[in-house]
């Protein structure tokens, strides 16, 4: 249904391995899951699950873990790495609009800012029926998404940073960033030089205000418990990076 909108905006990740070593050490967000699970044999669904960062610890805790991506080169490499740590973690292929798991669950989860690749609000909608499908009655729904900054969002913004990347090879890349007020959607386009090889890649990006968030969240039955400004759970404020939701389904 939503395969077009979601197909074409998934350049960033055509190097899982590349993706998995930029954000293997990044765990705050684990954290902050992890403190809010009691049971750790319970199941548990984890939506845009990538390459398994998140899904491979928390199995290994005991949990039963059903975890979902779109991008099937993300999910095969997070199906090789659960296998050399000899954990298992029931991985699909899905949509995250479509879910179809033969499971409901007390609690879903889905980071990395994965909430911003559903650009429309006919995919945002699908994807809150697909996750109330899943969720018990009184269940968590906990997830996050960059917050808008209106004064980063205002204006295009160019700019350089280098790193290493998984061969030892400096990877230079040149960045473009513009936003479109009336579709809330940033246009990311990266230029990416390495010694003998330069390529590009795009992503689209959606943000969602505060009030937007909370009004989405309560037409499909959520009670908003909190927003945080980090995993670390600062306070939200309006310079705040990230807008951490936690939610419960009450109706």
């Amino acid at each position: 249904m939503y395969q077009n909108e979601f197909s074409g905006n998934l350049e960033k990740y055509k190097n899982p391995i590349e993706y998995d070593v930029l954000h293997e050490n990044y765990n705050v967000d684990l954290y902050f899951i992890e403190n809010l699970l009691s049971n750790n044999n319970d199941t548990i669904i984890e939506l845009a699950c990538g390459t398994g960062r998140l899904a491979i610890p928390l199995a290994k805790q005991g949990f039963n873990v059903y975890a979902v991506d779109i991008h099937e080169g993300m999910l095969q490499l997070a199906i090789e790495k659960a296998k050399k740590q000899n954990v298992h973690v029931h991985f699909s292929v899905q949509d995250c609009t479509q879910l179809q798991l033969p499971i409901t669950s007390n609690f879903v989860y889905m980071t990395g800012n994965a909430f911003q690749h559903f650009l429309s609000n006919e995919s945002q909608n699908a994807l809150f029926q697909s996750v109330k499908k899943h969720l018990q009655q009184g269940g968590e729904f906990v997830f996050d998404t960059r917050n808008a900054l209106l004064s980063e969002l205002s204006i295009v913004d160019e700019y350089e940073e280098s790193s290493v990347n998984s061969k030892g090879e400096k990877l230079t890349i040149q960045h473009r960033e513009e936003y479109d007020p009336i579709t809330q959607i940033l246009t990311c386009r990266s230029i990416n030089k390495l010694e003998h090889a330069t390529f590009e890649d795009s992503i689209r990006l959606r943000y969602t205000y505060p009030m937007e968030m909370k009004r989405l969240l309560e037409q499909y039955g959520f009670e908003l418990l909190h927003i945080y400004g980090s995993w670390k759970k600062s306070d939200f404020t309006k310079n705040s990076p990230s807008m951490i939701v936690h939610a419960r389904l009450i109706k």
